[in-house]
């Protein structure tokens, strides 16, 4: 019996190498699997989007007394004014063109909402590694004076607060960092004690690099998806706080008018049937604070590892 054989073996294709997928890329990918958290971002696009192009399409300047009417006062949603414009979404009761006055309003939210966000952000991270990295007495001495903050209501700090300092944008967003940090110090802190007994830590320690080196150039990087979790859910937080302070009357002054304030303004006529004049802004901010937090929630999932599914 004869065996043949053939005259050349041809080598195997080398295998494919797997398609290297950027750490953005997979982010999104992970990101877009929750159809709701998509939707939500697209508000939030949508809705800082609307606030910076605000004196561009706004119908009117509402805080600009030459440009009111009162004689238009509190006309229905689709009514015309004495000058024959459209207001769509009605007015309130100085003459106010409600859907200029929520564009409006919808910017200084935003403002004070992301400024004290940050603010409170870099204040509160610092505090947290400072008292994961130390320990000892630093992180004691934190942590008493977090938690006895943390031991208020939100809403109670910040009326203390503003009651002390008086009204304002830069009041407001100082009586919001004050009563935000604490959450960020404490989220930080838990996050850094893990990592600061890694090897990465003792092998800066090794190389005789300075605490501030150590703690903001290796430490922080590796606790920031946490971070930037709590960032997203607590500017919202920040928007509905002064949107309370501002029904209250102690917030935002007239001039300076937020959601909150556009609500407070038309809450007295609720009762006689003009609902547009809260009803409006009151959708606003809560279409507002409900795409913040569904990107939130959704970031959660996403940075967590122990969270994926």
């Amino acid at each position: 019996m004869t065996v043949t054989t053939p005259d050349r073996i041809e080598p195997a294709a080398p295998a494919a190498e797997p398609a290297v997928v950027s750490p953005l890329r997979r982010f999104w990918i992970e990101f877009r699997e929750n159809k709701v958290a998509v939707a939500g971002l697209a508000g939030c696009i949508l809705i800082v989007t609307l606030a910076i192009l605000a004196p561009l399409i706004s119908p009117q300047d509402p805080y600009d007394l030459m440009q009111l009417d009162i004689m238009d006062g509190r006309l229905e949603p689709g009514a015309q004014g004495m000058a024959g414009q459209t207001y769509w979404l009605g007015t309130d009761d100085q003459g106010r063109d409600m859907l200029s006055g929520i564009l409006y309003g919808i910017r200084i939210s935003l403002a004070v909402g992301v400024a004290s966000g940050v603010l409170a952000m870099m204040l509160g991270a610092s505090m947290g590694l400072l008292a994961a990295y130390f320990g000892g007495r630093v992180d004691t001495l934190i942590m008493r004076i977090v938690d006895l903050q943390l031991s208020f209501p939100a809403i109670l700090l910040a009326l203390i607060m503003v009651a002390v300092l008086g009204q304002g944008i830069d009041k407001i967003i100082i009586a919001l960092v004050a009563v935000q940090w604490a959450y960020y110090a404490r989220t930080i802190r838990g996050t850094a004690l893990v990592e600061r007994r890694k090897e990465y830590i003792e092998a800066a320690r090794c190389l005789a690099l300075g605490d501030a080196r150590v703690v903001f150039r290796h430490l922080l990087p590796n606790c920031l998806p946490p971070l930037i979790v709590v960032g997203t859910v607590q500017v919202a937080h920040a928007i509905a706080l002064e949107a309370t302070l501002s029904f209250l009357g102690i917030g935002l002054p007239i001039t300076e008018p937020s959601l909150g304030l556009l609500i407070a303004n038309g809450f007295e006529y609720m009762l006689s049937g003009k609902y547009w004049i809260s009803f409006f802004p009151g959708l606003a901010l809560l279409l507002t604070i409900v795409s913040i937090n569904l990107v939130g929630d959704q970031l959660r999932d996403v940075l967590n590892p122990r969270l994926r599914k």
